[in-house]
C-alpha cells in the first residue's frame, strides 16, 4: 500500500534541494553533479544558476566560433560557468540570440529530451541588479537552472452544505493525458509561465482565458493577488523528460471568487486540461494524501488551506515548516527578491 503524503512530505517534494546551512553535508554532495552558473558585471560574479555536468559538456562540445562568440568561460578548479565574459558590449539581444543558437543547436542534435518539449516561448534571466541579462527557451531553461517565475489561480465558490464541513468548493483540473509534464495529475484552476516583460496579473488573464475559458472581465475584477510561494525543485521524469535539473521558482499566486449560483464555471479550452471538478475540502485533503496533484499545485493548494484557516498551527503539526519551505529564500538576483 501506498504511504499517504502529509503536508510535510508534499512541501518536501517541492522544496527538495538541500539547504546548505540546514544540511551541509547534503548540499555538498548534490553539488559534485553541479557547476554554479554566474553572471560577471563591474562587481564582479553573482550566482544565477545550477548546470549539470553533462550539459558542462555540452557547453564543452559547443562549436569553437559559437563558444568565441558566447564568452564562454568554465573554471573547473572553481566549479562556475560564465557566459558572455569576454564580450561585455554585447547588448541583451545580442546574448539573447547567441544562447538562443545554443540550445536550437543542442535541439537539433537531440542532446536533451527536455528540448523536445520547445514552447518558442522566452523566459528572463536576470543579473545582480534584477536587469535582464538575457532571455532563453522556456524548454531550455533548466539546463542553466536559473530561476523560473509562474503564476497560479485557484479558483472557488461559497457554498454549504452537509458534504463537508467546509463553505469552500474549490475548481480542480485534471492535467491532459498527453501534456509532456505531469499528465493526467491535479492541478490548480489556472497556471503558466512568465515569459519576459510580462506582468504577471495580465499572465493571469492570458492563461485564464486558454486553460479554463475565463473571461478577462471575470478575472481582472474579482481575481486577488495574495502572496508568492518560493521554493527550488530537483526535477523527475514527469518534468519533460530530464530529472536532476535544479529548479528555483517564484509563483505569484491570486485567489479568484466565483459566483455561488453557477453563472461562471472553468471550461477547457487549449487542451492542456481534461476537465474540471468542483471539489470539497475534504476531498482534495484525500487527493493530495494520495499524491495525486502535480507537486508544485499541491503546495499552492496547501497555502490556500492555510491562508483561509483550515489549517493551523493548532491542528497541522508541520504548519511551521509548511510555511517555510513554501516560501524559501531564492539567493539568485530577480524580482522575488525584495
Amino acid at each position: 500500500m501506498t504511504p499517504r503524503l502529509s503536508t510535510l512530505d508534499l512541501v518536501a517534494k517541492v522544496d527538495a534541494f538541500p539547504y546548505a546551512d540546514r544540511d551541509p553535508e547534503a548540499y555538498a554532495q548534490i553539488m559534485k553533479s553541479f557547476y554554479t552558473f554566474v553572471w560577471e558585471d563591474q562587481q564582479g560574479q553573482v550566482p544565477i544558476g545550477y548546470v549539470k555536468l553533462d550539459v558542462v559538456d555540452a557547453l564543452n562540445k559547443a562549436p569553437a566560433t559559437l563558444k568565441g562568440q558566447l564568452g564562454l568561460h568554465i573554471d573547473v578548479s572553481n566549479r562556475t560557468v560564465v557566459l558572455f565574459r569576454d564580450a561585455p558590449d554585447k547588448t541583451y539581444e545580442e546574448r539573447t540570440r547567441l544562447v538562443g543558437e545554443l540550445t536550437a543547436l543542442w535541439r537539433e542534435q537531440e542532446a536533451f529530451a527536455i528540448l523536445k518539449s520547445w514552447r518558442n516561448e522566452l523566459w528572463p534571466v536576470y543579473g545582480r541588479n534584477k536587469e535582464l541579462v538575457f532571455s532563453i527557451e522556456r524548454a531550455a531553461m533548466g539546463l542553466f537552472g536559473t530561476t523560473r517565475y509562474g503564476v497560479h489561480m485557484n479558483a472557488f465558490i461559497r457554498h454549504q452544505d452537509a458534504s463537508s464541513k467546509y463553505d469552500l468548493r474549490i475548481w480542480v483540473p485534471r492535467r491532459s493525458a498527453t501534456k509532456s509534464t505531469y499528465p493526467s495529475m491535479l492541478d490548480n484552476a489556472v497556471a503558466g509561465g512568465l515569459m519576459t516583460n510580462e506582468d504577471p496579473f495580465e499572465c493571469v488573464i492570458r492563461e485564464a482565458d486558454e486553460e479554463a475559458s475565463l473571461s478577462e472581465h471575470i478575472v481582472r475584477n474579482n481575481a486577488k493577488e495574495v502572496c508568492t510561494i518560493t521554493y527550488i525543485y530537483i526535477t523527475d521524469e514527469r518534468a519533460g523528460g530530464e530529472a536532476g535539473l535544479i529548479y528555483p521558482e517564484c509563483q505569484w499566486i491570486y485567489d479568484l471568487e466565483l459566483p455561488a449560483d453557477g453563472s461562471v464555471v472553468p471550461e477547457p479550452k487549449d487542451g492542456e486540461v481534461e476537465s474540471f471538478s468542483l471539489c470539497t475540502v475534504e476531498e482534495i485533503q484525500e487527493q493530495l494524501a494520495q499524491g495525486m496533484w502535480k507537486p508544485n499545485c499541491a503546495v499552492v493548494m496547501l497555502d490556500f488551506f492555510v491562508r483561509h484557516g483550515i489549517y493551523t498551527p493548532d491542528n497541522e503539526p508541520h504548519y511551521d515548516a509548511f510555511r517555510d519551505r513554501a516560501h524559501r529564500h531564492i539567493a539568485f538576483p530577480g524580482p522575488h527578491q525584495a
